[in-house]
């Protein structure tokens, strides 16, 4: 029997439920039809988990959702099972003090008006609040993360500015990632077309450099010359697990994403941040 292929990092969503229903969420476009098929056990997480660590090597662990906050019992005990975890969540459920070795990634898609408009009335407020709220002894990072797309490109700098006092630590910004023939208000029709939000988010790492999180490398290679390369060999795919729960079972899809991304007009902070760090075809002299 071949062996288990090694994987360093996976995702997981480790719950379908949510309480919010943002508009371009990867998980909801569908309607989300596993929501209510019921909720795998605790148990079985974890089990599971601990059994595809240990078959894949696996040491870091991205805790995704719906919103994994809801599931914050199961979050506890499924951090002890990785060296490095990092929980993505929409920062309107109160965060919990897990200790120094944990990154929570709160989402936010712009200043108030913009982001509610895609996430719900009262969300940026409530994120806000979350923030405040932060005790001056708590120990893990804070980082926020915007998906930007043809919507809130305009207002970025908006976003960055009042989160600067706040305690966030750093902002990333992520680009939209289209299904496939997906034509919309917030997809870019190409690469080339997607470059003036690139230059927005350039202009903002030369003004922030400390505060804005995406390398000047990353932003680099999602240009037009260099983006196909990125995704035509995408490093996800061979580094990281993306796991599903449906019912009572993990499934793993062809990208965390979903199985009907257009990988083309793919802009996700993993793939190109993650292409920064080993070599590839991006790295030709010509590139």
């Amino acid at each position: 029997m071949d062996p288990a292929p090694a994987y360093p990092s996976a995702m997981v969503n480790v719950t379908n439920r949510c309480n919010l229903k943002c508009q371009h969420c990867f998980v909801f476009r569908d309607g989300n039809p596993n929501e209510l098929a019921g909720e795998m056990k605790p148990e079985r997480v974890l089990s599971e988990l601990r059994r595809l660590r240990d078959r894949h090597g696996l040491r870091r662990m991205l805790w995704m959702g719906g919103e994994p906050m809801l599931r914050w019992r199961t979050l506890e005990k499924g951090l002890l099972l990785f060296e490095h975890n990092t929980i993505t969540t929409n920062g309107t459920v109160p965060l919990k003090d897990f200790g120094p070795d944990l990154i929570y990634v709160i989402s936010l898609d712009g200043p108030r008006a913009i982001n509610d408009s895609v996430r719900g009335e009262g969300v940026f407020d409530q994120v806000m609040k979350t923030l405040s709220a932060i005790a001056d002894d708590f120990r893990p990072t804070v980082m926020i993360q915007c998906v930007v797309h043809r919507e809130n490109q305009d207002h970025l700098a908006e976003l960055a500015e009042e989160l600067l006092p706040t305690r966030a630590e750093g902002l990333t910004f992520s680009f939209y990632v289209p299904r496939a023939g997906e034509i919309s208000s917030r997809a870019w029709a190409d690469n080339q077309e997607r470059e003036t939000a690139i230059e927005i988010v350039f202009d903002l790492k030369r003004r922030y450099p400390e505060f804005i999180w995406n390398s000047s490398r990353s932003l680099d290679l999602m240009r037009p010359a260099t983006a196909k390369l990125v995704t035509d060999n995408c490093p996800l795919l061979q580094l990281a697990l993306p796991l599903y729960i449906e019912g009572d079972d993990f499934t793993t899809p062809f990208c965390c994403y979903g199985n009907d991304v257009d990988c083309d007009r793919c802009g996700a902070w993993g793939v190109f941040s993650t292409a920064c760090k080993i070599p590839g075809p991006w790295d030709s002299p010509s590139t």
